[in-house]
Order: structure tokens, then sequence, then C-alpha cells
């Protein structure tokens, strides 16, 4: 039997390591009558989100239905299976008739065969008459309007001195032998992952008497394996077609696998095969952007024929040797590691803000674009006119260009963006600012009569505009007014257009 199941959490109390994240989630069950919200539990694979979400319903007596990845969560069966338990009342059993709603992998939703499923869920959150539990990895890939619906609570990862005094256990039940050593390998093996320590411990184990320093195999944990794997199937070894149906066991989405097999391609491709695997990645590319313009995720399929498959086809004949794979770039430059994710979500935010998208866009499609054009901010002006029309800290300009944010050329790019956006402040005011005083007067009350449509306008403009439209206005000279419907199409352009 899976030792993660056999000594899963029978109780709150037995949930280590995420302490805080623990308490929060008992206080939002205890009060749920007086907020009757749903609540989302988030944090890295193997932490204990699930195990808390079943210790708690253990504690409070409650019955659970749970969906998850396995389940098709169309909007029929969300509908009808959790809606009916989510929805209903007069459930009776224990806990005063409530039942406890899990929904597993919450952020995996946009698989579904019918594109109705996150929206199901966003509906069922709001009109729930029960408790509801939705676990994710990744927070922000949930739509912001199921997030601002639900209450969130972060899992943090497990420390290894938090997880020793589990494993420590385990082999106390089990009547297993061990070395202290052997233990704390281990848990620094797999620190943060509760459960891959579990799994290893259980995996030594079974192959020995007592479990020793020596029998744990050196070297850290590597989560992607698979795909490093994975890619010396498609890049050097398989068909196409076992290279299409290898795909389908690695823990990656096509818009994930493609960034992979793209940066490592080149490592082993040349001449003529690296030419016809660059053709098959733009095909993959093109069904991934009609997936993002339309939102049907079932062209994914298209793009993984064509980035697995069709790369394996352009190759000619095997290839042997050992090549240092890597993670994509793209995801080092846009902080895909966890210690700068908030600053990517920072900037996604604001971005998202200045330019009328959605964050998911800013990350995706507009932050890696202006990360090409400033890289290690070569092109200075532009980075000037990206920090102003963003209004980014030098942590901000120092994440998309990928300099150091305590060097002097990030600090006065910093100094030259505010300057620009004070004297857009000044240049668009109408004179407004003309004889205040230095604690407001009329300046001050005539721009709180600026609309913030019109704030944001102006700042676009002067930031980013640059030559004979900005010396005409510095000069107190009407400029030219475009006609009406090329207003209206430059009024559709979002701030990055302006840099292109």
């Amino acid at each position: 039997m899976d030792w993660t199941e056999k000594h899963r959490p029978s109780t709150l109390s037995e949930v280590r390591g995420n302490d805080k994240a623990r308490d929060a989630f008992e206080e939002w069950a205890r009060t749920w009558d007086d907020h009757r919200e749903a609540v989302i539990l988030h944090g890295s694979p193997g932490v204990g989100k699930t195990s808390a979400a079943h210790a708690l319903a253990a504690d409070m007596g409650w019955p659970t239905i749970e969906l998850n990845a396995s389940d098709s969560r169309t909007k029929d069966v969300i509908e009808r299976v959790a809606g009916e338990a989510a929805k209903s009342g007069t459930l009776t059993g224990g806990g005063g008739g409530r039942r406890l709603v899990i929904m597993d992998e919450a952020d995996n939703i946009h698989g579904n065969a019918d594109r109705g499923g996150a929206r199901a869920i966003t509906s069922l959150v709001k009109e729930a008459s029960q408790p509801m539990v939705l676990i994710a990895n990744e927070f922000y890939e949930m739509s912001k309007g199921l997030r601002n619906n639900c209450q969130e609570i972060e899992f943090r990862d497990i420390s290894p001195r938090s997880i020793v005094p589990v494993l420590r256990d385990i082999c106390r039940r089990e009547d297993i032998d061990y070395e202290d050593e052997a233990l704390e390998t281990i848990a620094e093996k797999n620190s943060g992952d509760l459960r891959g320590a579990v799994k290893d411990l259980q995996a030594i184990a079974e192959t020995t008497d007592r479990l020793t320093a020596d029998d744990v195999v050196t070297g850290d944990r590597d989560t992607t394996e698979g795909i490093f794997d994975y890619l010396d199937v498609v890049i050097k070894e398989a068909d196409a077609e076992t290279a299409l149906k290898t795909s389908y066991d690695v823990d990656e989405t096509p818009d994930d696998l493609i960034n992979w097999i793209e940066d490592n391609m080149p490592k082993d491709y040349e001449g003529a095969e690296l030419a016809r695997a660059y053709g098959a990645l733009s095909n993959a590319d093109r069904w991934l952007g009609r997936v993002r313009a339309t939102q049907n995720y079932s062209f994914w399929k298209y793009a993984t024929d064509n980035m697995t498959a069709g790369v394996a086809a352009a190759r000619d004949g095997t290839k042997g040797g050992w090549t240092r794979y890597g993670p994509p770039s793209y995801w080092s430059k846009l902080g895909r590691s966890k210690g700068t994710r908030q600053t990517r979500d920072d900037i996604a935010q604001q971005i998202a803000a200045i330019d009328g998208v959605s964050m998911r866009t800013a990350r995706r499609e507009i932050m890696p674009f202006l990360a090409s054009m400033t890289h290690h901010c070569k092109n200075r002006e532009l980075t000037v006119a990206m920090a102003a029309t963003y209004e980014m800290e030098a942590e901000h300009v120092s994440f998309i260009t990928g300099s150091g944010k305590d060097t002097n050329k990030v600090q006065s790019i910093v100094e030259d963006a505010q300057q620009r956006q004070a004297e857009a402040a000044v240049e668009h005011s109408g004179g407004a600012f003309e004889g205040a005083t230095a604690s407001g007067g009329a300046g001050a009350d005539a721009t709180d009569t600026e609309t913030d449509d019109e704030a944001e306008s102006t700042d676009q403009q002067v930031t980013l505009g640059e030559g004979g439209d900005d010396e005409e206005s510095a000069t107190g000279e009407e400029p030219d007014t475009p006609d009406s419907d090329e207003a209206d199409e430059d009024d559709k352009q979002s701030g990055l257009s302006d840099f292109m």
C-alpha cells in the first residue's frame, strides 16, 4: 500500500510544516456560517494541501465529495456532481448536515472538452450553500473572477527540519530500523516536498532491513527528470509516432513543452534538419496562438503533434552521446523560480492595469517582448520609456532587463523615468500648476477634476512619444488633430504597440 495514503494525517493537528496555514484553514471552517465563502489552498505539489482538506473534514465531521484531475470536469459534470452537493442545504450526515466539496487541481480546468468548466466553478462558489475547498499549485493560473470570490491560504514548502519527524514517525509505525543520517538525507533531497520524501522512504525501506545513509542515493530529487528523459526521446532517439505517444506521459502543458524543445533542440540539430524542426515548431506555435485567441484547448493536440512528431521527423537518423539540456531561458528571465514569482506577478498586474489586458496576457505575451527589447538596457531610451509607462521601480526594471537592480545604469533609468512622469504631469495639466503653492492651492484643485481616462491617456502620450508631437506640445502649439477613424484605431492599441 502507498505510504502517502496509509499515513495520511487523520486530523489537522497531524499536518506538519504549515502551522500558520493550518490554523487559518481551521478558522475558515469554524467561521464558515459567518462568511460562507469558498477557500483556495495553493502551494507546491506535495506540501499537504489535499491531506489538510481531508483532515479538516474528519475534524469537523463533514462527509466529503471530491473531483480531481482524472475526472471529466466539464460544465455539466461540475453542476451535476459538485453543484448538487454544494447547493443543497438539506444534506444529512455529521457536522450539522454540512458536506465538504473538494476540487483538486482547480488550476487545471482549462483542459476540459467543455470550456464552460471554469465558468461553472466560478458560478458555483458564488452560490454554494456548502463549504468548498479548491486546491491548486499555481494560484495565478486561476481566473481572476474565481480568485476574487474565494478566500486564499498559501501552503509553503516544508523545511527538512519538519520532514524528518514525519519520516521518523512512519519508521516507528512500520517497525523500521534506521540511522538518523539516512532520514536527514532523504529530507534534504526532498526539501519542500513531504510526499516525495515519504515515497523515497518507502522505496528504500522495501529493499533493506536497516535504513542507513549508504542506502540513500546521493543527489537531489529532480522534479523535472521526466522532461529531460523526454528531450532525449524526441530530439535524439524516437521516430515520429513514438515521440508523440511518449509525450502523453510528460507532465508539461504544450505551452511549456514547446519552450523546452525550442531551447534544447539546437544543441543537437544543425543545417537542414534544424530548419525542418523549426518549421514544425512554427506550426505548433500557430496552433498555440489559436488556443490563446479562441480558448479552445482542443487545438492543443495539433500543437503537440507538430512539436513532438514534427521535430522527431525532421531528424536525419538517431543521435548518440550526452547533451547538457537545461530549462528554457524564457523561464529564468521571467521568474519561473518561486523566489521571483511575486515580482513577476507585480509587474504583470501593473501592465494589465495600464494596457487593459488580463494578467495572463501580460505575463505570456507582453512581458517576453519587453524583455527582448530592453535586454540589459542596451536601448536605454526604450527602457526609460518602458519604466515610465508602467511606473516601474528598480526591482521591476532589473527583472525585465536582466540587469542588477543596484547598478548605476538601472538606478539612472528609474530616475529618468520618474522625471519623465513628473514632466508629463506638468505639461498636460493645462496650466493648472502655474502659481500653485507648495501646499497645493489651485493647482491641486484643478488636477483633481481630471478623469482617470484622461490621466492615463496623457501619461502614455508623453512617456512614449518622442520627436515632433512632443516638441510642439512643449512650446504650447496645438498639435494636428487626427481624423476620427484614425483616432479610434489608435485608441485600440495597447501600451506595448508604442514600442514596436
